[in-house]
């Protein structure tokens, strides 16, 4: 199971410590530590948070403003060593249109003068379930198909470490399936995963543990239960629309579950920090008095209004 430091550890495949990345006066990552090992990790946080730029550094592609960077023990920031045993997934469209599959993937296999390379691209292809399309040209593939040739030719050569940049962009819900179990057992097998992503269910489905980044800044990590209870024990806010609106309030007042209930002409606002307790007790408060439900809407519940709470916690 992948585990996560805050620091540096002995035993860790990645690390980064105190790493932090700019450009001119813009922040890209800000102080960052953290030390992964074998298993798969997820970079949640909104678009522009900086988790592209930490799987650059992450590749050696982008050198750290400050701090440290390093995989399996040694600097990451054009170490061509370390990419015999370092797999990228880039996030933007990486993929020559001219070449088939099988070329694409053959060419990874070269450039790292794999002794079999079209025995490897075969089995790479093979392991993405793209041999259908292998003898096509990659600039027919959609969206989800060239994400998958781009993750056999990081496969090709077998690497320890693999870092994935949003990977399920256009894939179908069946692409999805394929890919987590693939990822799944390459974890198994002792790799090292880490990919990013700013939906929420996919961390969840997939990642061992977590680290939450926001503008720049590690705002939470750890074990997905623990994440998600941050995240469900903030404060909500909920409205409510009801047949006796002023009954519904005058109840909630003395609920254990309600910090705030504030009542307007058609409709309750109510504020609570037991995310779980409040939304199965409304229905019981509502049943007993013999009240009518219309609706019961979150107002708070966007992906940014949870990464702004653990941020400032």
């Amino acid at each position: 199971m992948s585990t996560i430091a805050a620091g540096p550890s002995p035993d860790a495949t990645i690390e980064l410590v105190n790493a932090s990345r700019w450009y001119g006066n813009i922040v890209a990552v800000n102080d960052i530590s953290f030390a992964l090992g074998p298993g798969i990790t997820g970079l949640l946080g909104p678009n522009g948070a900086g988790k592209s730029t930490i799987l650059h550094m992450l590749s050696g592609f982008l050198k750290p403003s400050n701090g440290d960077v390093r995989i399996l023990g040694q600097p990451a920031w054009q170490n061509v060593a370390l990419y015999h045993q370092l797999g990228l997934v880039p996030e933007r469209e990486a993929v020559y249109s001219f070449l088939t599959g099988t070329e694409f993937v053959e060419l990874s296999a070269r450039l790292h003068r794999l002794p079999d390379p079209a025995g490897a691209a075969r089995k790479a292809i093979a392991a993405v379930e793209m041999g259908f399309a292998a003898d096509r040209a990659t600039g027919g593939y959609s969206k989800g198909m060239k994400q998958r040739i781009k993750v056999a030719a990081a496969l090709v050569h077998d690497p320890e470490v693999l870092l994935l940049d949003e990977p399920f962009n256009g894939a179908d819900p069946r692409q999805r399936i394929q890919m987590m179990a693939l990822f799944r057992s390459l974890a198994a097998e002792g790799r090292t995963l880490v990919f990013s992503s700013h939906i929420l269910e996919e961390v969840e489905r997939l990642a061992e543990n977590v680290l939450v980044i926001v503008a720049g800044r590690l705002a939470a990590s750890g074990d997905f239960r623990e994440i998600r209870k941050l995240m469900t024990d903030r404060p909500h806010t909920f409205t409510l629309r009801t047949s006796d609106n002023r009954k519904v309030a005058s109840t909630l007042i003395g609920d254990p579950s309600v910090f705030g209930v504030e009542l307007d002409d058609d409709r309750v606002t109510v504020r609570t920090n037991q995310f779980a307790a409040f939304t199965s007790s409304i229905s019981r408060l509502a049943q007993a008095g013999g009240i009518t439900l219309y609706e019961l809407r979150p107002t708070d519940e966007s992906l940014e209004s949870v990464f702004s709470y653990l941020v400032n916690r």
